[in-house]
């Protein structure tokens, strides 16, 4: 199973814990209610490390090479990140209620709360919170940017390589069988028909969304350059297909940088844009995210307001910019906001995981594209007669 891609093994996960969750006995049950225990346990427990690990040493590496250049790729790369946000707020907070139905309110989730009580549970608390996580790697970061910390700056990097490694080897291999486990109780309490229904269609608007938005990105980019936004968008396909069969913004690179090129960016704007932003520029996945959240908010008639997203938003492009380069990363960085700023709790955070994965190909695809719309642009804000270095 572990050779499959992680989509495979998720929709595996899913389609199982729905056709056995009223066939199999309790105690069988009860054996992935105690997992899910414990892996809940387990990422309550990491979130803040994660946060800590990935976003300190992003910081610190963006500000010490902090370049013109580098500076206004940053700050578009950023206020796209936003603003996709932003959009797939507003189109998610108008459409998505006429989508779920009263169904899927708050009373069927609290009649359909586990009936099945885990064997054993085992409390790890956090060693801090995620928002103590953040004002530290924040502090530890833009530290690093302008003070010369040599020995802290490479064990931050070493406890990067630790951060990502234990995401890659032990929380995504372990996610299917967590996902498992809570369709298999959704099942038993009757919710999983009524969730699977409103994935579909939430799945079908944000597929919609990421269109137009790399639909806007160019419709922008070709203003500026004064080009035709359709043949620039064109020009990109392959790096859209090549990361739709990767699912990562850094295998698709090369071929990013090579069509990035063909468009008419120099050689050596492209050389940077378009490695840094497959690091920084995370709209399609800020976008996914977003969309998710209102749809999972509104499936338990939980109150959310504009300003209250607008925050989530502008944290979560930070927290996009340290997730790290695996599939599913991306929302393993963002569960430490998704708990701290809009109150999720294990189940929302699981049905959070699945509905990304099930888009992650998408939403990379959506992000690469884009990078080489932010490349247009640079190139054309670049002074007559400057380099790009950023050394």
């Amino acid at each position: 199973m572990h050779r499959l891609p992680l989509l495979v093994r998720i929709v595996i996960a899913i389609a199982l814990g729905v056709l056995l969750g009223r066939l199999l006995p309790e105690w069988f049950v009860a054996i992935f209610t105690t997992f899910n225990a414990l892996f809940s346990a387990l990422l309550k427990f990491i979130i803040p490390l994660i946060i800590l690990g990935l976003v300190m040493p992003a910081i610190a590496d963006i500000g010490r090479s902090a370049g013109r250049m580098l500076l206004i790729t940053v700050a578009i790369a950023y206020g796209s990140t936003v603003l996709s946000g932003l959009f797939s707020y507003g189109i998610s907070s108008t459409v998505f209620p006429h989508l779920i139905t009263p169904a899927t309110s708050v009373a069927a989730f609290e009649t359909g709360k586990s009936i099945i009580e885990p064997y054993f549970t085992i409390a790890v608390p956090p060693i801090f919170d995620v928002m103590s996580a953040l004002v530290l790697a924040f502090i530890g970061g833009i530290g690093m940017a302008y003070i010369s910390l040599p020995r802290f700056h490479e064990l931050a990097h070493e406890f990067k390589v630790l951060v990502e490694k234990t995401i890659a080897a032990v929380i995504i291999p372990l996610l299917p069988l967590y996902i498992f486990g809570i369709f298999l109780d959704m099942t038993r309490t009757g919710q999983a028909w009524h969730i699977m229904v409103t994935f579909a269609a939430i799945i079908g608007v944000i597929f919609a969304m990421h269109i137009a938005l790399l639909l806007t990105q160019y419709c922008i980019a070709g203003i500026i350059v004064r080009r035709n936004p359709l043949r620039l968008l064109a020009t990109m396909l392959p790096a859209y297909f090549t990361a739709l069969g990767t699912s990562s913004s850094a295998a698709t690179i090369p071929v990013t940088l090579r069509q990035a090129i063909k468009m008419g960016v120099s050689e050596d704007i492209a050389g940077f844009s378009i490695p840094l932003c497959a690091t920084i520029h995370m709209s399609g996945s800020c976008m996914k995210i977003t969309a998710c959240a209102v749809a999972l908010m509104l499936m338990q008639s939980i109150p959310f307001t504009t300003p209250m997203f607008v925050g989530f938003v502008m944290m979560l492009a930070i927290i996009m910019v340290a997730s790290p380069g695996v599939p599913g990363g991306a929302i393993m960085a963002a569960l430490g906001v998704l708990s701290s700023m809009l109150g999720f709790g294990e189940q929302d955070c699981a049905l959070m995981i699945a509905l990304y994965i099930a888009m992650d190909s998408f939403g990379t695809a959506c992000n690469v594209t884009g990078d080489g719309a932010i490349a247009l642009v640079v190139n054309r804000l670049r002074p007559t007669g400057s380099t790009a270095s950023i050394s």
